[in-house]
């Protein structure tokens, strides 16, 4: 706040962008003796907004809200992608030198590098996230000696704020959840980017949702739409997944060979923005229990600043390279150490990278012996709640 700088807040829908925005004007408000004359609150899900179409109509309102306000000035826009070429108004208005810009925006496309051009050197983004089990804990009034029953609630409903309004009632949260999910389709996806074939979308967008944390390719899904009687090309595959991961209900992870030193083109890895979507859409099932925990281990990385690879070593796999500024560290995501075949393939692929960056087994495991060869063992809710990893 009161820095020369575009602040872009970032994420899914409902994850809490909007409120962000909220406290920040109640927090200038508080400062400002004439506040609300400073600040311009936009809100393009309100329908009191919509004559804001595109950048002309935003330019015009601004510059006539603040016509007669001397001294700092504040803006903040909720949703900006839902004004046409939004970005020439912002950078019209930043270069003016007195208003204090905050966006929000639900889709990745946001700061592309073609839009951000206009406002390139002149933003900083902060991504949203939906909420960490630390977070959950707090929201539900809990505090760390009930983190082993409140788990396994998190693991079942996710972190959308707004289902703590609705006392944990499995078919309500899964309602409201699911309704989410149909507008982020309809309105991010379909709408958008004017989305003919609805139902092939639907299969697509289940059968990624399914495979959360396995390695396919588009080739595997048209296989699998193929097998539902559909035709369909890897081309409109491609652009369908992409059309969802803009949307940040989805998040799309390189793979990264460590031998090679380089990121390969092919077999990503997908994680959701929420593991709640997935529940409700396909129904909580146990038996997917490690690629759900890795998916909770993604978001809490992602949270935390990490930037996320899929590690190849020969033919092994590492299931998350994270790395932030100085920082490197390897991790393996396991339900249960209960076997010696378990635990030889976990640490093995672990075991054969020889540079002293932190090595991590993470699962659900309770009772843990010492470090194994220098690797570290550590249950999965003590990760999730110890910020210093």
């Amino acid at each position: 706040m009161n820095k020369p700088v575009i602040k872009v807040i970032t994420g899914m829908r409902r994850v809490g962008k909007s409120y962000l925005l909220k406290l920040i004007i109640e927090t200038l408000s508080a400062q400002k003796s004439n506040g609300s004359d400073q600040i311009l609150y936009i809100n393009k899900e309100s329908l009191d907004y919509d004559f804001i179409k595109d950048y002309k109509d935003m330019h015009k309102y601004v510059k006539s809200s603040f016509k007669s306000v001397e001294g700092s000035k504040y803006l903040l826009v909720d949703e900006i992608q839902e004004i046409h070429n939004w970005e020439k108004a912002v950078s019209s208005l930043f270069s003016e030198g007195d208003i204090d810009i905050f966006l929000t925006g639900s889709n990745a496309h946001l700061l592309s590098s073609e839009i951000a051009t206009l406002i390139s050197g002149r933003f900083v983004e902060f991504p949203v996230y939906t909420l960490s089990f630390e977070e959950f804990l707090l929201f539900r009034g809990k505090n760390k000696k009930d983190m082993n029953t409140e788990f396994p609630i998190y693991l079942k409903f996710g972190g959308f704020p707004a289902i703590h309004h609705f006392d944990f009632d499995e078919e309500v949260v899964y309602q409201y959840i699911s309704s989410l999910y149909n507008t982020i389709l309809l309105k991010d996806v379909i709408k958008r980017n004017n989305v003919r074939n609805v139902h092939l979308l639907e299969n697509i967008t289940r059968y990624v949702f399914d495979n959360v944390g396995n390695i396919f390719s588009a080739k595997k899904i048209s296989d699998y739409v193929k097998s539902k009687k559909m035709k369909v090309g890897t081309e409109t595959i491609q652009n369908y997944i992409s059309y969802i991961l803009s949307t940040f209900a989805l998040h799309k992870v390189a793979r990264y060979d460590i031998k090679g030193k380089r990121i390969l083109e092919i077999h990503e890895k997908y994680y959701l923005g929420d593991i709640g979507m997935r529940h409700a859409l396909l129904g909580y099932k146990a038996a997917d229990i490690s690629g759900i925990l890795e998916n909770i281990v993604y978001l809490e990385l992602k949270r935390r600043g990490y930037q996320i690879y899929i590690g190849k070593f020969g033919n092994r796999e590492i299931d998350f390279i994270a790395e932030k500024e100085n920082r490197k560290m390897y991790i393996q995501v396991t339900y249960m150490l209960l076997s010696p075949e378990t635990i030889e393939r976990e640490f093995s692929a672990l075991r054969s990278i020889k540079d002293n960056y932190p090595k991590y087994v993470i699962s659900m495991d309770t009772v843990f012996g010492n470090d194994f060869e220098g690797i570290r063992r550590i249950n999965l809710i003590e990760f999730l709640l110890d910020p210093e990893i």
